[in-house]
């Protein structure tokens, strides 16, 4: 069910606000912001693809809506504050009033970050770093390579990532990866089949078949999202828990801001990046089949300016850094920032856990 809407309060800016209290506020003015942007998208005509045109008009250029760190010229503040990701940043003398975002929220700081548009990672592109290869068929699997399910019209082919192995409370184990990986955004029902690698990679829908589409948390085109995840039965002896150059992951941890964190997905192969926001509302992610809204995700960067994901890298586990806790399933993003969803909210939604 989707989150009740929280009443947003009358700001109030005590003499020496705590930081419960500053962050609380923050949220209220994120969840305003978030409602806002949502009710103007709906009033717009609908786009189709990335041929959207670049405009300051705050419906289509704002991305999402989170809590973060203020960047100024560059610099780290540790202030928090609302951030407004955007396609495009403009400058002022660019943007008419009717446009402009403000400059703060009842008192509290605001920042702009450049992103991109944001779309899934869903991608058929081939591979520069030829070791591990996760294009190849492996077995037994693991988490990191190749997987995908047949297109039924036969119009395309398709990769994403094996995110993770999972096993329900019977002890049937399960490929975790996102809907739009496992199930194309709904438009599949189980018991479809799914391939490692996908078919994009030279897979063969023949012999390359590891498993069957099980259950898959639905997409809504109206309402925000919190989850795109999808599962796939497979035999145990056909698949590892251990990521490609990263290993097992160890249980589940909550994102926080300033996490380092590291993934192997199918594009990018091995990355590390760090984490900006843990409640960011996305305002809408386009996909193959519509475009959708995800609130309270998790905003990751690629550490020293590098990329952290691209096209093909949807379902990758997001792990962090150290103790190799799972804490996001990455479902897409734009070139200079990754969007996941939080991997207890998934792991709920399917009602598995990490095998």
């Amino acid at each position: 069910m989707p989150k009740k809407k929280r009443s947003v309060p009358t700001f109030k800016t005590p003499d020496a606000p705590t930081p419960t209290q500053n962050l609380e506020d923050l949220r209220a003015a994120k969840s305003e912001w978030f409602s806002r942007l949502l009710r103007q998208r709906r009033e717009l005509p609908p786009t189709h693809g990335l041929l959207v045109p670049l405009t300051p008009d705050p419906a289509r250029n704002i991305q999402g809506v989170g809590i973060g760190e203020k960047m100024v010229d560059g610099r780290h503040t540790g202030v928090l504050a609302v951030k407004f990701l955007v396609r495009a940043k403009y400058h002022r003398s660019q943007i008419s009033k009717k446009h402009a975002l403000p400059k703060s929220i009842a008192g509290l700081p605001v920042d702009v970050e450049q992103v991109g548009q944001f779309r899934c990672f869903r991608g058929a592109r081939a591979a520069a770093d030829p070791t591990p290869d996760p294009r190849r068929k492996i077995r037994p699997a693991q988490p990191g390579c190749s997987v995908g399910f047949a297109d039924p019209n036969n119009e395309y082919v398709m990769a994403g990532t094996f995110g993770a192995l999972v096993k329900d409370e019977n002890g049937v184990y399960y490929i975790l990866s996102n809907n739009h990986v496992l199930a194309e955004e709904d438009l599949l029902q189980a018991p479809s089949p799914v391939f490692q690698p996908g078919l994009a990679d030279s897979g063969n829908k023949v012999t390359f078949q590891i498993g069957q589409l099980t259950r898959s948390v639905h997409l809504k085109p109206d309402v925000p999202n919190e989850v795109d995840c999808a599962i796939a039965s497979v035999s145990r002896d056909d698949v590892s828990s251990a990521i490609l150059q990263i290993g097992e992951p160890h249980g589940t941890k909550n994102a926080q801001m300033d996490m380092v964190v590291h993934k192997f997905g199918l594009a990018t192969h091995f990355t590390a990046g760090r984490v900006t926001s843990v409640e960011t509302g996305v305002v809408h992610m386009q996909y193959h089949r519509g475009t959708y809204a995800f609130d309270g995700q998790i905003a990751i960067t690629g550490l020293d300016g590098t990329r952290f994901s691209a096209d093909g890298d949807s379902g990758a586990l997001i792990v962090e850094r150290g103790s190799n806790a799972a804490v996001g399933l990455l479902i897409g993003g734009s070139g200079d920032c990754t969007i996941a969803n939080h991997i207890n909210d998934v792991l709920k939604s399917l009602n598995v856990s990490l095998a």
